[in-house]
Protein backbone atom coordinates (compact mmCIF):
# COMPACT_ATOMS: atom_id res chain seq x y z
CA UNK A 1 0.00 0.00 0.00
CA UNK A 2 1.19 3.53 -0.80
CA UNK A 3 1.77 5.44 2.45
CA UNK A 4 -0.21 8.52 3.47
CA UNK A 5 2.51 11.03 2.62
CA UNK A 6 2.73 9.75 -0.95
CA UNK A 7 -1.05 9.67 -1.35
CA UNK A 8 -1.37 13.28 -0.23
CA UNK A 9 1.00 14.42 -2.98
CA UNK A 10 -1.59 13.31 -5.55
CA UNK A 11 -4.94 12.94 -3.73
CA UNK A 12 -7.12 12.76 -6.85
CA UNK A 13 -5.08 9.90 -8.29
CA UNK A 14 -5.14 7.79 -5.15
CA UNK A 15 -8.81 8.49 -4.45
CA UNK A 16 -9.59 7.11 -7.91
CA UNK A 17 -7.38 4.08 -7.24
CA UNK A 18 -9.13 3.22 -3.98
CA UNK A 19 -12.41 4.49 -2.50
CA UNK A 20 -13.62 6.19 -5.66
CA UNK A 21 -12.47 3.57 -8.14
CA UNK A 22 -16.05 3.18 -9.41
CA UNK A 23 -15.98 6.80 -10.61
CA UNK A 24 -12.65 6.45 -12.46
CA UNK A 25 -12.13 7.26 -16.13
CA UNK A 26 -8.68 5.99 -17.25
CA UNK A 27 -7.14 7.55 -20.35
CA UNK A 28 -3.57 6.48 -21.18
CA UNK A 29 -1.83 7.17 -17.89
CA UNK A 30 -4.20 9.92 -16.77
CA UNK A 31 -7.16 9.48 -14.43
CA UNK A 32 -10.32 11.57 -14.28
CA UNK A 33 -13.51 11.41 -12.31
CA UNK A 34 -16.70 10.58 -14.16
CA UNK A 35 -17.73 14.08 -15.22
CA UNK A 36 -21.19 13.67 -13.65
CA UNK A 37 -19.56 13.19 -10.23
CA UNK A 38 -16.57 15.53 -10.25
CA UNK A 39 -14.51 17.44 -12.83
CA UNK A 40 -11.02 16.66 -11.47
CA UNK A 41 -8.20 14.94 -13.35
CA UNK A 42 -4.85 13.63 -12.12
CA UNK A 43 -1.52 12.51 -13.54
CA UNK A 44 2.12 11.79 -12.77
CA UNK A 45 3.53 12.29 -16.28
CA UNK A 46 2.43 15.62 -17.77
CA UNK A 47 3.33 14.44 -21.29
CA UNK A 48 0.36 12.08 -21.03
CA UNK A 49 -2.17 14.87 -20.40
CA UNK A 50 -2.33 16.06 -24.03
CA UNK A 51 -4.20 13.14 -25.57
CA UNK A 52 -6.08 12.30 -22.39
CA UNK A 53 -7.51 15.80 -22.04
CA UNK A 54 -8.45 15.85 -25.73
CA UNK A 55 -10.54 12.74 -25.11
CA UNK A 56 -12.04 13.87 -21.80
CA UNK A 57 -13.08 17.30 -23.09
CA UNK A 58 -15.44 15.55 -25.52
CA UNK A 59 -17.69 14.72 -22.56
CA UNK A 60 -17.58 18.03 -20.68
CA UNK A 61 -17.32 21.81 -21.15
CA UNK A 62 -14.59 22.38 -18.57
CA UNK A 63 -12.47 20.49 -16.05
CA UNK A 64 -9.59 20.81 -13.60
CA UNK A 65 -6.22 19.12 -13.44
CA UNK A 66 -5.10 18.97 -9.80
CA UNK A 67 -1.35 19.01 -9.16
CA UNK A 68 1.09 19.92 -6.43
CA UNK A 69 3.81 21.34 -8.65
CA UNK A 70 3.56 19.92 -12.18
CA UNK A 71 2.11 21.89 -15.09
CA UNK A 72 -0.26 19.93 -17.35
CA UNK A 73 0.21 20.04 -21.11
CA UNK A 74 -2.88 20.37 -23.32
CA UNK A 75 -3.68 20.69 -27.03
CA UNK A 76 -4.31 24.41 -27.46
CA UNK A 77 -6.22 23.78 -30.67
CA UNK A 78 -9.00 22.09 -28.71
CA UNK A 79 -8.61 23.23 -25.12
CA UNK A 80 -8.45 26.70 -23.61
CA UNK A 81 -6.50 27.38 -20.41
CA UNK A 82 -8.76 29.48 -18.18
CA UNK A 83 -6.80 29.99 -14.96
CA UNK A 84 -4.61 28.46 -12.30
CA UNK A 85 -6.14 28.48 -8.83
CA UNK A 86 -3.27 28.54 -6.36
CA UNK A 87 -4.30 26.41 -3.44
CA UNK A 88 -2.86 24.61 -0.46
CA UNK A 89 -3.42 21.35 1.32
CA UNK A 90 -4.08 21.24 5.05
CA UNK A 91 -3.78 18.10 7.17
CA UNK A 92 -5.06 17.59 10.70
CA UNK A 93 -2.18 17.66 13.17
CA UNK A 94 -3.96 17.62 16.53
CA UNK A 95 -7.73 17.84 16.75
CA UNK A 96 -8.95 20.81 18.78
CA UNK A 97 -12.54 20.00 19.65
CA UNK A 98 -15.17 22.74 19.88
CA UNK A 99 -18.51 22.81 21.66
CA UNK A 100 -21.35 21.63 19.41
CA UNK A 101 -24.48 23.62 20.20
CA UNK A 102 -26.32 23.14 16.90
CA UNK A 103 -28.29 20.13 15.73
CA UNK A 104 -26.11 18.67 12.96
CA UNK A 105 -27.94 16.39 10.55
CA UNK A 106 -26.57 13.69 8.24
CA UNK A 107 -28.06 14.69 4.89
CA UNK A 108 -29.74 11.99 2.84
CA UNK A 109 -30.45 11.79 -0.89
CA UNK A 110 -33.67 13.79 -0.47
CA UNK A 111 -31.49 16.87 0.05
CA UNK A 112 -29.41 16.53 -3.13
CA UNK A 113 -31.06 19.48 -4.91
CA UNK A 114 -30.99 21.68 -1.81
CA UNK A 115 -27.30 20.93 -1.22
CA UNK A 116 -26.51 21.74 -4.84
CA UNK A 117 -28.37 25.06 -4.71
CA UNK A 118 -26.68 26.22 -1.50
CA UNK A 119 -23.17 25.31 -2.67
CA UNK A 120 -23.65 27.04 -6.03
CA UNK A 121 -25.03 30.12 -4.29
CA UNK A 122 -21.94 30.45 -2.09
CA UNK A 123 -19.15 28.69 -4.01
CA UNK A 124 -20.03 28.06 -7.68
CA UNK A 125 -17.82 26.06 -10.01
CA UNK A 126 -16.72 22.86 -8.33
CA UNK A 127 -19.82 20.97 -7.24
CA UNK A 128 -22.05 18.75 -9.36
CA UNK A 129 -25.20 17.03 -8.15
CA UNK A 130 -23.57 13.59 -8.08
CA UNK A 131 -20.65 14.95 -6.05
CA UNK A 132 -22.98 13.98 -3.21
CA UNK A 133 -21.99 10.35 -3.88
CA UNK A 134 -18.34 10.96 -2.94
CA UNK A 135 -18.93 10.98 0.83
CA UNK A 136 -21.16 12.01 3.72
CA UNK A 137 -22.72 15.46 3.96
CA UNK A 138 -23.81 17.17 7.16
CA UNK A 139 -26.01 20.22 7.58
CA UNK A 140 -27.56 22.72 9.96
CA UNK A 141 -31.13 23.94 9.50
CA UNK A 142 -32.52 27.30 10.57
CA UNK A 143 -36.02 28.63 9.99
CA UNK A 144 -36.95 25.41 8.22
CA UNK A 145 -34.18 25.55 5.61
CA UNK A 146 -30.65 24.25 5.12
CA UNK A 147 -28.34 27.18 5.86
CA UNK A 148 -24.90 25.61 6.40
CA UNK A 149 -23.22 22.37 5.39
CA UNK A 150 -20.00 20.52 4.91
CA UNK A 151 -19.15 17.26 3.24
CA UNK A 152 -16.54 14.68 2.34
CA UNK A 153 -14.96 14.59 -1.11
CA UNK A 154 -11.70 12.85 -2.11
CA UNK A 155 -10.82 9.83 0.01
CA UNK A 156 -8.75 6.67 0.21
CA UNK A 157 -8.17 3.95 2.80
CA UNK A 158 -5.96 6.44 4.66
CA UNK A 159 -7.54 9.91 4.35
CA UNK A 160 -10.84 11.71 3.82
CA UNK A 161 -11.10 15.28 2.58
CA UNK A 162 -13.38 17.80 4.27
CA UNK A 163 -15.02 19.86 1.54
CA UNK A 164 -18.00 22.05 0.56
CA UNK A 165 -17.84 24.18 3.70
CA UNK A 166 -20.54 26.74 2.93
CA UNK A 167 -22.98 28.92 4.85
CA UNK A 168 -25.84 30.97 3.43
CA UNK A 169 -24.88 34.69 3.47
CA UNK A 170 -27.79 35.47 5.83
CA UNK A 171 -26.43 33.09 8.48
CA UNK A 172 -22.68 33.76 8.55
CA UNK A 173 -20.68 34.80 11.63
CA UNK A 174 -22.68 32.50 13.89
CA UNK A 175 -20.07 29.74 14.22
CA UNK A 176 -22.02 27.27 12.09
CA UNK A 177 -19.15 26.35 9.76
CA UNK A 178 -16.80 25.93 12.71
CA UNK A 179 -19.12 23.40 14.32
CA UNK A 180 -19.67 21.55 11.05
CA UNK A 181 -15.95 21.25 10.31
CA UNK A 182 -15.35 20.00 13.84
CA UNK A 183 -18.17 17.46 13.53
CA UNK A 184 -17.01 16.22 10.12
CA UNK A 185 -13.42 15.97 11.33
CA UNK A 186 -14.53 13.89 14.30
CA UNK A 187 -16.54 11.57 12.03
CA UNK A 188 -13.42 10.98 9.89
CA UNK A 189 -11.34 10.21 12.97
CA UNK A 190 -13.96 7.65 14.05
CA UNK A 191 -13.10 5.52 11.00
CA UNK A 192 -9.36 5.84 11.69
CA UNK A 193 -8.55 8.00 8.68
CA UNK A 194 -6.65 11.29 8.47
CA UNK A 195 -8.78 14.41 7.85
CA UNK A 196 -7.46 16.76 5.18
CA UNK A 197 -8.83 19.76 3.30
CA UNK A 198 -7.90 22.04 0.43
CA UNK A 199 -8.41 25.76 0.11
CA UNK A 200 -7.17 28.78 -1.82
CA UNK A 201 -4.00 30.44 -0.62
CA UNK A 202 -4.91 33.48 1.44
CA UNK A 203 -8.41 32.24 2.22
CA UNK A 204 -9.79 34.08 5.24
CA UNK A 205 -10.90 30.70 6.65
CA UNK A 206 -7.35 29.34 7.04
CA UNK A 207 -6.97 30.72 10.61
CA UNK A 208 -10.20 28.90 11.54
CA UNK A 209 -8.88 25.64 10.13
CA UNK A 210 -5.65 26.15 12.06
CA UNK A 211 -7.57 26.69 15.31
CA UNK A 212 -9.29 23.36 14.70
CA UNK A 213 -5.91 21.65 14.41
CA UNK A 214 -5.12 21.71 10.68
CA UNK A 215 -1.70 22.72 9.34
CA UNK A 216 -0.79 23.84 5.81
CA UNK A 217 1.44 21.10 4.39
CA UNK A 218 1.94 21.75 0.67
CA UNK A 219 0.73 23.57 -2.42
CA UNK A 220 -2.14 21.99 -4.33
CA UNK A 221 -3.15 23.78 -7.49
CA UNK A 222 -6.23 23.59 -9.68
CA UNK A 223 -5.68 24.17 -13.42
CA UNK A 224 -8.98 25.04 -15.10
CA UNK A 225 -9.48 24.22 -18.80
CA UNK A 226 -12.47 24.58 -21.09
CA UNK A 227 -13.51 23.38 -24.52
CA UNK A 228 -12.71 25.73 -27.38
Amino acid sequence: MVNLEEQLKNPVWYSLNETHKKFRVKLDGVQFYDQEVCTFGSFFDETKTVEASNEYIKTIDNFFFVSENQTPIVDERNILFEKKIEGCQMVLNEFSEVSITEDIVLLGEEYIDIIYDLIWLVMPGYYRKRTFEMGNYYGIFKDGKLVSLTGQRMQTNLFIEVSAVVTHPDYTRKGLAKQLISHTTKEILKVNKTPILHTNKGNFAIPLYEKLGYNVTRDMNWWLYSKK
